[in-house]
């Protein structure tokens, strides 16, 4: 079959959202590096839960939220930290971190690019995922 013709072929709605989750997922990748390498480097540091949650358009704060948690707060202090020099040395400038001292909740401001490291209880008493859910709009779930 020519690609003209396969092209012109209707998909099934099961693959036709995948589709368009995956080429969504494509171009969220090449057009923020930063957010990329935030997923990336909480990935790496073992964070749980990982949500993105998508801002361009509907606030003018940031372009991403992302939101996660650590099983301690030893381990939100250190993802946060690694996170604040791994986003300097790649080239994003400098990061405000704050909450570091507790470690409950620390909030890492990269830009365009809001992080929200919390201890799982903490996470959800706060529930921000469900206060920034927009109608209309999906959360992304990382992979861990």
């Amino acid at each position: 079959m020519t690609e003209a013709l396969v092209a012109s072929i209707p998909l099934a709605p099961a693959q036709a959202a995948a589709q368009a989750a995956q080429s969504l997922a494509h171009a969220e990748m090449s057009d923020h590096p930063l957010h990329q390498l935030v997923m990336t480097q909480l990935d790496d540091d073992q964070a749980q839960e990982i949500v993105s949650i998508p801002l361009e358009g509907k606030s003018s704060i940031a372009d991403h939220m992302v939101i996660a948690s650590g099983r301690s707060t030893r381990q939100v202090a250190s993802m946060a930290q690694k996170l604040g020099e791994a986003i300097k040395k790649a080239g994003f400038g400098h990061v405000r971190i704050e909450g570091l001292p507790a470690a409950d909740w620390v909030l890492i401001d990269a830009g365009d690019v809001v992080v929200h490291l919390f201890r799982p209880e903490v996470r959800s008493f706060y529930n921000l995922e469900r206060m920034w859910s927009f109608e209309g709009g999906e959360a992304t779930q990382g992979r861990a």
